[in-house]
């Protein structure tokens, strides 16, 4: 067993437990510790290093839900068996990366409760502070005015593709400049530009998670792609059932997989990279809404492992500022971003010029930051309260999965109702709900009354009652 023993920084502004995990994550990545090799208890690493347990616990979780070790009952943490390990780069090469990337782009282009009666689900207003959204566009209209009376760069205004790639480096880890980011109205968009720079790839197959999000899905299908499906286990997409010997695109969400939550661990991940490379093959990672995880930090994106320009990274912002806003974007490899410069001239860009600049500065200000910490703390208490709630009026009724992150779970209901019964009478408490067969083209695999149930619109005070009245609904006759 390797001794660890890392140097702290007390002064530094990142947790004990993050700078912990990033030394034994080095160890692991630079060989220094083999495959199946022992940790040290939680009790025998925190006395060793004057540590709280709470803290060793914290970084061998975040470490156990990427993969990089893995638990066995009774007997403790192991190092995983990862095929390719590299050395990361260090936090100061990447700091001289964002410090070149903002000496080369300007921050902006020119110094740049009551419920509605007609609302059919209940909404939370807590979850987004729209006066200070309001102020950003205000100095959008008294300072940039000129800027609107221009139509829209096809590709995305500069100012938020800037701000854009200066957060998904710092947060997410996906290392782009501003060209190659395109912004579009919401994910939709998004892919139908994807499915004209794939075609002009020779990719006309694209395989994808079952189940998995269905308006990507029929996207492909309709624009004339063949699809195929691949079925999802608990660490994400079958990787061995991926086509072979057919350049293929992939589209996956590897940091919670849509509907089930799956986390592709590390491993896993660089056998899905080894699959893109030695097939020639793209893949395609909706990294949706990873940021909202609750324990421990979010997973770091799949395109920061990329050294062979294969991924394509797609993000957006309904999750984390409010659902109407419908702006999306996605992180091209530089050969695809070549092509959509070239056939950009056919189109017009969609999505609101003003909401563009109105975000830039949301996030220019830090605004958007502090929103998501603030969204990640209410939604971790709203969990919660949904859990206690499940579990003092639904013990035996109602099982919930997929509880780690996002604005939604499943659940499996023992009820003699259709799941379209149970969707129905969830909707006429405000509430929405799902059946999980929906994402899937084969649905007899699975569980009828499996429900992805979105709880994140519940307010927190009402949230006991709301699932109480459910519970009476569906367990009436």
């Amino acid at each position: 067993m390797k001794a660890i023993i890392p140097e702290f920084d007390e002064k530094s502004t990142r947790p004990l437990y993050l700078q912990l995990y990033d030394y034994i994550k080095k160890e692991i990545l630079s060989n220094e510790m083999n495959p199946n090799e022992k940790l040290p208890s939680l009790r025998s690493l925190a006395e060793r290093l004057n540590l709280s347990i709470t803290t060793v616990n914290l970084a061998y979780s975040q470490l156990n839900v990427e993969g990089y070790i893995y638990s066995k009952p009774q007997s403790g943490y192991y190092v995983s068996n990862i095929l390719h390990r590299v050395e990361e780069a260090s936090f100061n090469e990447k700091d001289e990366v964002e410090k070149n990337r903002e000496t080369e782009y300007s921050l902006f282009p020119v110094d740049v409760e009551k419920r509605d009666e007609s609302s059919v689900f209940q909404y939370d207003l807590s979850c987004f502070d729209f006066n200070k959204w309001k102020k950003c566009m205000n100095k959008v209209f008294t300072e940039y005015p000129h800027l609107l009376m221009f139509e829209s760069d096809p590709q995305g205004e500069l100012a938020l593709r800037y701000e854009i790639s200066k957060y998904i480096y710092r947060s997410r880890g996906v290392i782009c400049n501003p060209e190659q980011i395109v912004i579009g109205a919401g994910t939709q968009q998004i892919t139908s530009h994807l499915c004209l720079i794939l075609s002009k790839l020779g990719i006309n197959h694209v395989a994808v998670e079952e189940p998995g999000y269905l308006p990507v899905k029929n996207m492909f299908r309709d624009r004339g792609f063949v699809i195929t499906p691949v079925d999802v286990d608990k660490e994400g997409i079958e990787i061995d059932r991926l086509p072979s010997n057919i350049r293929s695109a992939v589209y996956v969400s590897p940091s919670n997989q849509f509907p089930t939550g799956a986390v592709m661990p590390i491993g896993k991940r660089y056998q899905l990279l080894d699959w893109a490379n030695h097939n020639n093959s793209i893949i395609i990672e909706d990294d949706y809404d990873s940021e909202l995880r609750y324990f421990g930090k979010p997973v770091p994106a799949l395109q920061g492992l990329d050294n062979r320009q294969r991924v394509v990274y797609l993000g957006s912002f309904s999750s984390t500022l409010f659902s109407s806003i419908k702006i999306s974007y996605m992180v091209l490899p530089e050969r695809m971003a070549d092509i959509f410069k070239d056939i950009s001239h056919g189109y017009t860009q969609t999505c609101s010029k003003t909401e563009q600049l109105t975000l830039a500065l949301f996030m220019e200000h830090g605004l958007y930051q502090t929103n998501i910490k603030k969204l990640r703390n209410l939604y971790s208490q709203k969990l919660q309260k949904v859990l206690g709630s499940i579990n003092k009026y639904g013990r035996g009724i109602i099982k919930p999965t997929n509880t780690s992150s996002g604005i939604n779970m499943i659940i499996n209901v023992d009820s003699k109702k259709s799941v379209e019964q149970l969707c129905n009478e969830a909707k006429v408490l405000g509430v929405s709900a799902t059946p999980v067969s929906i994402y899937a083209d084969d649905p007899t695999g699975q569980q009828l009354a499996a429900l992805v149930f979105y709880y994140n619109q519940i307010p927190i005070n009402e949230i006991q009652d709301t699932i109480k009245s459910l519970i009476e609904k569906w367990t009436s006759v």
